[in-house]
């Protein structure tokens, strides 16, 4: 009774969260004539024709490759200088570890919403406004906190004697990290990039304020600017959100051990 009980309430979480997944599937393959009316609640016939018209009738090819790059930009940032900042703080023992720490957690504190402006002004005025370049700085400064506090959690289950024996080996520091622990550290960097691809890759706001054009406009912004003045396309939108969410289920489906052997790393002692 007891696994039966738990059997159900994972089924009745996993229904849950993917009841939006599914209905925006629904909604996607519905005609356009029943869009608005319930019930039926399943679409009489089937139509890909609002997935046609998402590539036809916007430029969601360059918006899809804008937000890949803005993304994995952002997440190659924040992997080189999370991994340098963890591997002194655990390594190198860098002094005052959980001060620095805790200056790390609190900066990304802060919500987007307060610092939009000062960053807004900030990149005004460095001329890098409607750019790629805009997006991915940002992005990687937000994510590097994140990326820090993981990587940290993650290195410090690495033994101490792997940096002390490269050194007697005679390794630099960035040797070191580059050729040992790195190599060893697979499963951190994989959880920490997939979470600092997903921030990026659904992040709004500053989308919206630092892109004024289509060269550098990124999905998330090209979506919310779908509907018309007369009409909602709820059938685009629909499937546009389908087309988003793509590549990140392949990631996770791909990196999927990596992600828990990250996540779930110093949980239990041996």
């Amino acid at each position: 009774m007891r696994r039966a009980g738990t059997y159900l309430g994972v089924l009745l979480v996993a229904a849950y969260c993917l009841a939006p997944l599914a209905w925006q599937l629904v909604t996607s393959l519905r005609p356009p004539a029943e869009l608005t009316t319930l019930p039926p609640l399943l679409p009489t016939q089937l139509t890909f024709e609002h997935y046609a018209a998402v590539f036809a009738g916007h430029p969601f090819g360059r918006m899809l490759l804008n937000s890949f790059i803005v993304a994995g930009g952002a997440t190659l940032i924040a992997l080189a200088f999370g991994s340098a900042a963890a591997f002194a703080l655990t390594k190198m023992r860098a002094r005052g570890f959980g001060l620095i720490l805790a200056i790390v957690l609190a900066t990304s504190m802060f919500p987007p919403i307060a610092t939009v402006s000062p960053l807004y002004l900030l990149i005004n005025g460095l001329g890098l406004r409607d750019t790629l370049a805009a997006l991915i700085l940002t992005y990687a400064s937000f994510a590097l906190p994140l990326a820090v506090w993981v990587l940290t959690n993650f290195l410090r289950q690495l033994p101490d004697e792997l940096y002390a024996a490269a050194r007697v080996d005679g390794c630099t520091p960035r040797q070191a990290l580059v050729r040992v622990i790195l190599p060893l550290a697979g499963p951190g960097l994989a959880a920490t990039g997939l979470l600092v691809f997903i921030v990026a890759w659904n992040e709004f706001l500053y989308a919206l304020t630092f892109t004024a054009t289509e060269r550098s406009r990124t999905v998330p912004v090209g979506i919310a600017l779908f509907p018309g003045l007369h009409e909602v396309p709820w059938g685009e939108i629909a499937a546009a959100s389908l087309i988003v969410t793509l590549p990140v289920f392949v990631l996770v489906l791909l990196f999927q051990r990596r992600i828990v052997e990250g996540l779930t790393a110093g949980a239990v002692k041996g």
